[in-house]
């Protein structure tokens, strides 16, 4: 099945409309909890279908509380054989999470047998229109995805439009759909990515995905360095992880370049994608070793989002480095107490092989300030103590500059991929002294480890603003989680906080 799409092939279709040409097969609109009085929209459907929905809500069949969602049949008056009334919240905590939620939650009520659903845009909302289309195409695209594209199993047809109706649609209204159509299905093509069982994405199949890109989009080039040129380049941490793996490792550059961008500035996006980690000689517990297909989170969302920036037509110059392979034990694996030097000249002292991710990183980083990154962020699922500090919903930002942290903070508030600051210190070094090397991949000592796995990477990512997103929790979901990314396995973190980021650097 290719990649991006859907288990039944098809993508989500997203069309603006007027609520008087308004057809679909089910209708949807946003309830205030309390929803009595109904106000809005809900008030104005409720009058024409004759108090149909306000003999619900008296019923308590249908609610404003968030992600409640009621399908309700109606004759006439409609354009629609089904009315959703799904739950925002209250007005005062109203954001547009809350309304993605709603979205994600109408989106799977009708799955099972509508191809097509309805919003009405609600000029009462405390929300502006453009950011209301944003948060229902978002909410709808990726709450209605399903992981299961390997079953063989029959299946519903499921949604293949989504409508979003006012009475006079602008074109602001109309730009921010399609902003939103274009990134959510980017979204998703990361998430297919992070799902794919091991035996199918390896790291060449990754640079496949890449070249597969960059061949259908404009000012996008893409190449894959296999291991005699990574040993050329002096990459001495990243090829000693993929040494005890059969499937070669491959460093993915994909170069962004649109015309009319700034001279001055190029954003460099940094993922790590092991394809598999088994921690190599420093073997992971046997249960939930299977989620560790999800390893290469962030260099699938790195690849996509390369994708999403061209079809924007964002006006960024962007070089994109993807470090890919598997840590796998055997024979040519490293080992515990192996000394490697790294791109840029300095040692590291091998103490704990599953702790990988760094090592890759480290590489990587280095590579891509030495291919001119002015500005650089890297996304890893890289510690699992994130995880417990953050759960699924933040990635942990780690930052060497005030002004860079604080736009990736707002660019993850705006778009939805949340990211939460953590220090950084000169005295958190302490914990990757070593006594042979420069520094050593790992401690002992089970304090602070996101904290020295950023100061680790602050080594080798030379001059200028650098941020790491730790994205162990919100970026691959081991339990189901009760908004519209509900869905176990990858989420697509970060597509859509660097769609925004790269947005705010060209205003």
């Amino acid at each position: 099945m290719p990649l991006g799409y859907d288990r039944r092939g098809m993508a989500i279709a997203v069309e603006v409309t007027s609520t008087d040409a308004l057809e679909a097969d089910a209708i949807a609109v946003p309830l205030l909890d309390p929803a009595t009085p109904l106000r809005g929209v809900a008030a104005e459907l409720n009058e024409r279908l004759g108090g149909t929905l306000a003999r619900a809500v008296s019923a308590g069949e249908a609610s404003g509380e968030l992600e409640r969602v009621a399908v309700l049949h109606v004759e006439g008056g409609l354009g629609a054989s089904r009315l959703v009334a799904s739950g925002v919240g209250t007005r005062q905590a109203l954001t547009s999470d809350a309304l993605r939620a709603a979205a994600g939650a109408a989106a799977r009520a009708v799955t099972p047998y509508a191809a097509s659903i309805a919003w009405l845009v609600d000029e009462s909302l405390p929300l502006g229109a453009s950011e209301q289309a944003r948060a229902l195409v978002e909410g709808t695209v990726l709450g209605a995805y399903d992981p299961g594209l390997w079953k063989t199993s029959a299946k519903p047809p499921g949604l293949t439009r989504l409508l979003l109706a006012s009475e006079g649609p602008s074109d602001d209204l109309r730009a921010a759909a399609e902003r939103a159509a274009r990134i959510a299905g980017r979204t998703n093509r990361a998430r297919d990515l992070a799902n794919m069982p091991p035996n199918e994405l390896t790291p060449e199949r990754l640079a496949a995905r890449a070249r597969e890109i960059a061949a259908g989009a404009e000012h996008v080039i893409a190449e894959a360095l296999g291991p005699d040129e990574l040993e050329e380049l002096g990459m001495g941490a990243f090829s000693a992880v993929a040494q005890g793996s059969h499937n070669p490792a491959r460093l993915i550059v994909m170069r962004y370049e649109p015309p009319g961008a700034r001279s001055d500035l190029v954003l460099g996006l940094v993922g790590k994608a092991v394809t598999f980690d088994m921690g190599g000689i420093s073997i992971k517990p046997a249960p939930y070793m299977e989620e560790m297909k999800g390893d290469m989170s962030g260099g699938a969302a790195v690849v996509e989002s390369i994708g999403a920036l061209a079809e924007l037509e964002t006006p960024v110059r962007t070089i994109a480095v993807v470090a890919a392979t598997e840590n796998m034990a055997g024979g040519g694996a490293y080992r515990p107490g192996d000394i490697l030097t790294a791109m840029n000249g300095k040692t590291i002292e091998v103490t704990d092989t599953d702790a990988e991710g760094r090592l890759v990183l480290a590489d990587a980083l280095w590579y891509a300030r030495q291919q001119g990154a002015t500005h650089l962020i890297d996304l890893a699922t890289l510690t699992g103590a994130m995880t417990l500090a953050l759960g699924d919903l933040y990635a942990g930002l780690f930052a060497n500059d005030d002004a860079w942290r604080d736009l990736i903070i707002q660019a993850g508030a705006a778009s939805g991929d949340h990211v939460w600051p953590f220090p950084l210190h000169p005295r958190y070094r302490r914990y990757i002294d070593s006594h042979f090397a420069d520094m050593k991949n790992h401690s002992v000592l089970r304090q602070g480890s996101p904290v020295l796995a950023a100061e680790f990477l602050r080594e080798f990512v030379g001059e200028g603003p650098w941020a790491h997103l730790d994205i162990a929790g919100p970026a691959f979901l081991r339990y189901s989680r009760p908004d519209y990314l509900r869905q176990r396995g990858g989420t697509g973190y970060g597509v859509r906080l660097i769609c925004e980021l790269a947005a705010r650097l060209a205003a």
